[in-house]
C-alpha cells in the first residue's frame, strides 16, 4: 500500500504561525521535501524536529520527484514544504502533486497561511470578489 504525501503550509516570515497540525504532520511523517533545505533547516530546528530532508526545487524536481514518489509507493509518508506558504502554488510541488495522484497516491493538503489572502484581509478594498495570478 502507498504512503502519503502531504502537503503542508508553512509560515510566511513568523514561525509562531505554523498550524499545529502541520506541526504534527513534520513530527509524524517519515520524510521532509523542501523547496530549500537550508530554509526548512530553521524551522525544524526551531520546533525541535529531527526528520530526514530531501530536496525538490525547480531545477531538480523530475530527478528528485521520481524518488520521493517512489518512496510513497513503497509506504512512506512525506511532507512536502515550500519556503513560505502552500506547496504547489506558484511552486514546483505541482508537478510531485500531478506525479502522486497519476500512481494512485494519496494527497492530503495541510493548509497554511496564504500571502495573497492575507494581503487582501488587509488591503481596505473589496474582497468580495477577486483574482489571484501566479
Amino acid at each position: 500500500m502507498s504512503g502519503t504525501l502531504y502537503l503542508v503550509g508553512t509560515p510566511i516570515g513568523n514561525l509562531g504561525d505554523l498550524s499545529v497540525r502541520a506541526l504534527e504532520t513534520l513530527r509524524s511523517a517519515d520524510f521532509i521535501a523542501a523547496e530549500d533545505t537550508r530554509v526548512t533547516a530553521k524551522l525544524l530546528n526551531h520546533f525541535e524536529i529531527k526528520k530526514p530532508c530531501v530536496s525538490y526545487y525547480e531545477h531538480n524536481k523530475y530527478a528528485s520527484g521520481e524518488k520521493i514518489v517512489a518512496r510513497l509507493l513503497a509506504g512512506e509518508t512525506c511532507a512536502l514544504v515550500t519556503d513560505a506558504g502552500m506547496p504547489a502554488i506558484s511552486d514546483p510541488g505541482e508537478q510531485i502533486v500531478k506525479d502522486a495522484i497519476a500512481r494512485g497516491i494519496t494527497v492530503t493538503p495541510v493548509p497554511g497561511a496564504s500571502a495573497c489572502v492575507t494581503a487582501l484581509a488587509v488591503s481596505g478594498q473589496d474582497t468580495s470578489r477577486w483574482v489571484f495570478e501566479g
